[in-house]
């Protein structure tokens, strides 16, 4: 890889395996199958709820009915479900679909299921029917297939962390553009993409690395990382003034049998700015203006975080009474430990953490960095000599952040939001990576539900400015709801 200034390297890269991609087994008819057997088991659930446990309502020896005359609705129930989600593309790929946006499909699809059903029996008239297992056999199959569509979600998100069903993308082209498509990709795994690397033609750009993103130097350098890379998708962005070298592009491309897109570039504007509608079928690009978080989305995003941190002071004050005292019998020193952090904007406020050092730990720093090579502008060690037998375990479970609530209530931080840097860390900074400091820091974030410790810095930069592009409190919310897994599972922490 070249230093910072030198030109881009067109030389041969360095031979690496090859390994064909391998593909998602749980799709298609597998999960069809499946559908099928839980939506019978919703109307066999029901029909046990009904005549077997009578919950709603009391069913005398007279009105009692053996499943039998159920069958012939149960097919139809299942087969017009079937066909309802199969129209509204549950089981076609679909990077992005939400797992809210499934639920709704499924609503509908049960919904309008029980309808024809209940139609058919005004005009079929039946001996045997009771419409409340009709009403109970929708809800079920709501929740079964709802519940089966999460375990799918995370048995996917366990392959794609094996490589499984992942398309790996190289990208040409990295400046603002690109780096937009790549805090995208960097954040939302579930699109089911990674970036392998990255081409550019800025010297500074095309040799420095983005995390675990190579930068490949030039796009001159294409055929030779076509053939010693696995690449399953190229994305071009560079501007379309360059209309000769990307048909090149294409065309080395499609010679290798590899699917190449390209974003248009729209006078370099965010792809945040862009809005897709269709007028009769013909696309329409919208433009607005850039995503920043206004004084509504403060307003909001600050009254969330204090609803959730006084519900959970009940709880938290306690906890937080029982560590200090456990860290005050560990190791001599107060159980608190403040730290100056640089905040919105730039402003120094002075974060509140359990203590889980020893107390000279600060006159190690430069020793340890000197002697470990540590990037500066996050040094994580894996086995940090200066950390107490309290503290590791507070560090392994989060829990030495949990005095951070009180830097919520006082304004100074969030409760998802990108990582508070130290002041010295600041100083290292890039240019581009000072955006991460436009909204408030969390105790949370996208950095941590993505690995927490294990992503490198420039990664969870390209993380915190997609959080910041995108924010909604469904984000939030589902950023808490990951959270808690991580840390249960100590994902990437210590």
């Amino acid at each position: 890889m070249l230093k910072t200034g030198d030109k881009p390297d067109t030389s041969p890269l360095p031979a690496v395996t090859k390994e064909p991609r391998q593909s998602d087994p749980w799709t298609g008819w597998r999960v069809q199958a499946g559908d099928s057997i839980l939506i019978w088991l919703s109307f066999f659930g029901s029909y046990y709820l009904r005549y077997t446990l009578q919950l709603f309502q009391p069913v005398d020896e007279a009105n009692s009915a053996p499943f039998e005359p159920y069958i012939f609705y149960t097919f139809i129930f299942m087969f017009w479900m079937l066909i309802a989600n199969q129209s509204s593309g549950l089981y076609s790929e679909q990077r992005g679909r939400t797992w809210a946006s499934e639920l709704i499909k499924l609503g509908n699809a049960a919904t309008n299921a029980g309808l024809i059903i209940m139609a058919l029996s005004f005009l079929l008239r039946p001996l045997v029917f009771s419409r409340l297992l009709i009403i109970q056999a929708v809800i079920l199959a709501i929740l079964f297939l709802g519940l089966w569509r999460l375990i799918l979600r995370h048995y996917k998100r366990q392959l794609q962390k094996r490589g499984i069903g992942v398309d790996h993308v190289l990208i040409i082209g990295a400046d603002e553009l690109g780096l937009s498509l790549l805090r995208t990709i960097v954040s939302r795994p579930d699109l089911g993409y990674r970036a392998v690397g990255f081409l550019d033609d800025d010297p500074e750009r095309g040799s420095t690395s983005l995390g675990r993103v190579e930068a490949l130097g030039s796009p001159d350098n294409i055929g030779q990382v076509l053939d010693r890379y696995a690449i399953d998708e190229v994305i071009i962005t560079l501007p379309w003034e360059q209309h000769d070298r990307i048909v090149r592009i294409i065309n080395e491309c499609q010679a290798h049998g590899i699917e190449v897109r390209t974003v248009p570039d729209l006078f370099q504007l965010n792809l945040s700015q862009m809005q897709m509608e269709s007028l009769g079928g013909i696309p329409l690009l919208g433009l607005h203006k850039e995503v920043e978080f206004n004084r509504v989305n403060h307003i909001i995003k600050r009254a969330f975080d204090l609803a959730l941190v006084i519900i959970s002071l009940p709880i938290s004050l306690p906890l937080i009474a029982l560590i200090a005292l456990a860290i005050r019998l560990d190791s001599p020193g107060a159980p608190f430990f403040g730290q100056e952090r640089v905040g919105m904007n730039g402003k120094i406020f002075n974060i509140i953490k359990f203590r889980t050092m020893i107390q000279n730990a600060e006159d190690m720093w430069e020793d340890l960095m000197r002697a470990t090579g540590e990037d500066l502008r996050r040094p994580k060690l894996v086995d940090d000599p200066r950390i107490t037998r309290i503290g590791r375990i507070l560090r392994r479970t989060s829990l030495d952040e949990l005095p951070n609530i009180f830097n919520v209530m006082r304004g100074d931080m969030s409760l998802i939001g990108p990582r508070p840097p130290l002041v010295r860390e600041v100083e290292l900074y890039a240019p581009w990576q000072y955006q991460r400091l436009k909204v408030r820091p969390g105790i949370t974030g996208l950095w941590q539900v993505s690995g927490r410790s294990e992503v490198p810095f420039d990664e969870m930069c390209l993380m915190d400015i997609y959080y910041i592009e995108n924010w909604s409190l469904t984000l939030d919310i589902q950023i808490l709801l990951q959270t808690a897994p991580r840390v249960v599972f100590r994902s990437g922490a210590y």
